[in-house]
């Protein structure tokens, strides 16, 4: 793979005012984002949040209603096509061409580029050995598991040898192996120097790969920073989840008294505190009860600032 040092790259995006209506209901709201040569932004909203129009503008696939994009010094939609020559894309749903085997797949993609089928040829070994699918290049994709289909997704997106990759929840659907597998593949791109623009619902994901994250709610941006940055800023450091019988009458008697923040989602009461101890030791007398005593994470943020109701 080559490895371009952040230093060498310009900023790789700007997003300044972005706002985009559809049917009259605006589901882009004045967003701002800016992207860091060599970092992994995450992107986070609840369904309908507006993430995947915000990716369809930064790609150049709508045209905004307001707002400025700017990519790789490149104002869009105007200079989209020259802009996506640097880009490669992640989908959230696989487009591979069953009909064409793994090879294929890539040959084909790498046309769409402009490269020659000899360059293309060239890059082929390396981006499977990339993607742990050595010696599957005249495999069908019928043939290839779910998590090997995901690489040979992230194998193609990079075919161009592109500055940044845009990825739309990458690893939806996958065991937890296979997920680590990705995970490990795409902190190797941010070593080599590559900027990721990640979407995910996985919260415990975007923790350990995003540099920096924006959370999305109704179209607008309503928390940025680094994450825990974020979750020290927002949520208290300790919660204890609580459940099992009789819950209810020990937060009665217990949470609210004990802890800064509670909440109730079905049968589990979590517990906020900046000292859990108390909280624990009040659990000695309900035997009946079972509790999970953890720091505080992005998920936990993730709802306090978006609500713990279901989204369509």
């Amino acid at each position: 793979m080559n490895d371009r040092t952040s230093e060498s790259l310009p900023q790789v995006a700007t997003v300044s005012g972005l706002r985009k209506s559809y049917a009259g209901r605006e589901v882009v709201a004045g967003v701002d984002l800016v992207l860091e040569p060599g970092e992994c932004f995450g992107l986070l909203g609840p369904n309908g949040a507006g993430k995947t129009t915000t990716l369809k503008l930064c790609l150049g696939l709508a045209e905004p209603d307001a707002g400025t994009i700017t990519m790789f010094g490149l104002a869009l939609p105007q200079h989209a096509r020259a802009a996506r020559r640097r880009i490669g894309v992640v989908p959230q749903i696989d487009s591979l061409d069953p009909d064409f085997s793994v090879r294929e797949n890539l040959l084909v993609y790498g046309r769409y580029f402009g490269m020659t089928d000899a360059s293309i040829r060239a890059r082929i070994p390396e981006l499977l050995e990339f993607a742990n699918l050595g010696g599957r290049e005249d495999a069908k994709i019928q043939a290839l598991s779910g998590g090997m289909k995901r690489r040979l997704t992230l194998a193609r997106a990079l075919i161009n040898d592109p500055d940044l990759i845009i990825l739309d929840e990458p690893t939806t659907g996958l065991d937890p192996q296979a997920r680590h597998v990705i995970w490990d593949r795409l902190k190797q791109l941010t070593a080599q120097g590559k900027t990721l623009l990640l979407t995910t619902h996985f919260m415990e994901e975007a923790e350990r790969l995003c540099t920096r994250l924006s959370v999305l709610d109704q179209g607008r941006v309503i928390a940025s920073g680094e994450p825990r940055t974020l979750i020290a800023q927002h949520i208290e450091p300790q919660v204890v989840e609580v459940y099992g019988e009789g819950v209810e009458q020990w937060a009665s008697g217990h949470a609210v008294a004990l802890s800064e923040r509670c909440e109730r989602t079905g049968e589990t009461v979590f517990c906020y505190a900046h000292d859990a101890g108390p909280l624990v030791a009040s659990l000695n007398d309900w035997p009946a009860l079972r509790h999970l005593h953890r720091p505080a994470n992005l998920e936990d943020l993730f709802l306090k600032l978006t609500g713990r109701e279901m989204r369509d």
